[in-house]
């Protein structure tokens, strides 16, 4: 290891600094002078190559031990980016995200992610809000590796990613997918279009078959039909790209949030959701790339009829 290295694993306490001193060859008296030093000093993992000198921005000490011992001890599952978010707004710890990761790296605490690569690209946002939706179900251990599975169903607008639905259930099946879809319509208005996998309870595609059976309607596209939005049934899991970028970063930071809260059931995650929802969308939601909105209130029949199982095809 870097001699870096082995002082930032000795300062986030996962090894001692006798051993420290042992790794890089060091009597303990020398390591605890050079402790000395770092207390007095404060502590830069970037020596300007330069001068040799330590950058004047240095870090005290007490503050990289804190910052590493929180992440070892409180955030230990939390992305880096979440981590750094974490120290500003609750510890009050305004250090620079690239200083963060760098030490989290170089502790040991946090791996180092390979580049990515090439990607295929981005298909444009619609324009304006209520013109796509994506709707999908996300099975995940949301709760942590200790619990069951389940799904958590969103539907998200394309043009900003703003989550305007989110509910756990124990299954995505046709009961779960129109309950959202009735809240949304409710909440926000009639919208142009939903973005969907292929699942059964949105289009029906036989056995053999590579395309939908537009002849065919499940409860949900006969819904919809009904409300006048168009299913649009995605061919692979990369074109619904924008969509699986959004349950990766709610699976990287919901389930470490409702850690910290203390929820252990479904029924308190979705009690949880609202306020995280709120947090989340102002973070993560992006400018509509028109003024205005594409979603019309509902004038036309009972939603109960509509979003009913038991109406006919």
């Amino acid at each position: 290891m870097k001699f870096q290295e082995v002082i930032l694993r000795a300062m986030s306490k996962q090894i001692t600094w006798t051993q420290a001193a042992e790794i890089v060859g060091m009597s303990d008296r020398n390591m605890r002078r050079y402790r000395n030093r770092l207390e007095k000093g404060g502590y830069d993992g970037l020596l300007d190559r330069r001068t040799q000198r330590p950058s004047p921005k240095r870090v005290p000490m007490a503050k990289a031990e804190m910052v590493l011992q929180l992440y070892r001890e409180q955030y230990f599952d939390f992305n880096v980016r979440h981590f750094h978010e974490k120290l500003v707004e609750e510890q009050g710890i305004d250090l620079s995200y690239t200083w963060v990761k760098n030490a989290l790296q170089a502790a040991g605490l946090v791996g180092k992610k390979k580049k990515r690569g090439a990607h295929h690209k981005r298909r444009p946002r619609r324009p304006l809000p209520g013109m796509m939706l994506h709707i999908d179900g996300s099975t995940h251990a949301w709760l942590g590796a200790d619990h069951e599975q389940f799904d958590l169903v969103t539907l998200m607008d394309d043009a900003t990613s703003e989550i305007y639905y989110a509910r756990f259930v124990d299954e995505e099946n046709t009961e779960t997918i129109m309950a959202g879809l009735r809240r949304v319509i409710e909440s926000q208005g009639v919208f142009c279009a939903l973005y969907s996998d292929r699942a059964s309870h949105f289009v029906c595609t036989p056995k053999g078959a590579t395309k939908p059976d537009r002849t065919i309607r499940t409860q949900v596209g006969r819904a919809l039909e009904q409300l006048g939005i168009e299913i649009i049934p995605a061919n692979s899991p990369q074109a619904r790209g924008r969509c699986e970028r959004s349950y990766g970063t709610l699976q990287g930071r919901l389930p470490q949030e409702m850690r910290q809260a203390g929820v252990q059931t479904i029924e308190q995650a979705n009690a949880f959701l609202p306020a995280f929802l709120v947090g989340h969308n102002k973070k993560f939601t992006v400018k509509a790339g028109q003024e205005g909105t594409a979603f019309v209130p509902h004038h036309g029949p009972d939603l109960n009829k509509i979003f009913s199982n038991t109406t006919s095809a």
